[in-house]
């Protein structure tokens, strides 16, 4: 068995990208005096992100395993037809789940649930913020596109197990619904913002960390091959 030590350091770095975006966005939230209100939207749009990227990642998936991994009681095939099923089942699923909460944030809004979000100069597309909350979109865009295109490269050096790949992303998510669900009980206020974003950074980057950790126990492709 052969040591790379660069591919191992990889992983973590490819998180920089991630915290450098979440940054980006509290940036504009202080600057631009936001309620909570944004920041929910921004970070839906995160989730969306996260889930179109690991979508691409499955299907350029080369080898892998599915060991554990079943389907109407039967074991997913190691195959391209598996890989397109589960990466197709996934897209269906995980677009749906946030399409539900997409309409829970426009009737919550419409409804006024988030009136006690608004404060200072926050959500005002005539001042300009829609451009904003499009800029800290793209910044999540290019943060996960950095560290997408270190994951593909290591995925493609190793043989890593379909079944964990696809039940990844959800716990990715987990910080992001929490606080929609959770987030009209709190105060709006930039203490509260920059508390939630904080908090909220601070588990993408913990859950990027588990991630790479879970899929680098996957074995390489040449030790697979000799197994």
């Amino acid at each position: 068995m052969q040591f790379h030590p660069t591919e191992e350091k990889a992983g973590p770095f490819s998180g920089l990208g991630i915290v450098l975006s979440n940054l980006f966005a509290i940036g504009l939230a202080l600057w631009q005096d936001w309620d909570l209100r944004p920041m929910l939207v921004i970070y839906w749009a995160q989730s969306v992100i996260i889930g179109c990227f690991h979508f691409v990642r499955i299907i350029r998936l080369r080898q892998f395993s599915t060991k554990g991994f079943t389907s109407n009681g039967e074991r997913v095939p190691e195959t391209a037809k598996g890989k397109w099923s589960t990466a197709l089942f996934f897209a269906v699923h995980y677009g749906f789940f946030h399409l539900v909460y997409l309409v829970y944030l426009v009737f919550a809004m419409a409804s006024g649930r988030f009136d006690g979000f608004s404060s200072g100069n926050g959500w005002d597309p005539a001042k300009g913020d829609l451009i904003w909350i499009l800029s800290a979109i793209l910044g999540f865009l290019a943060g996960h596109g950095f560290s997408f295109r270190q994951n593909v490269a290591a995925d493609l050096r190793r043989r890593p197990n379909l079944g964990v790949m696809m039940f990844l992303p959800y716990a990715r998510v987990v910080p992001m619904h929490l606080t929609i669900i959770f987030g009209a009980g709190m105060a709006s206020n930039r203490l509260a913002v920059l508390l939630f974003s904080v908090l909220k950074t601070g588990a993408d980057w913990l859950m990027h960390v588990v991630e790479h950790k879970v899929l680098q126990k996957s074995p390489r492709v040449s030790d697979s091959r000799h197994s």
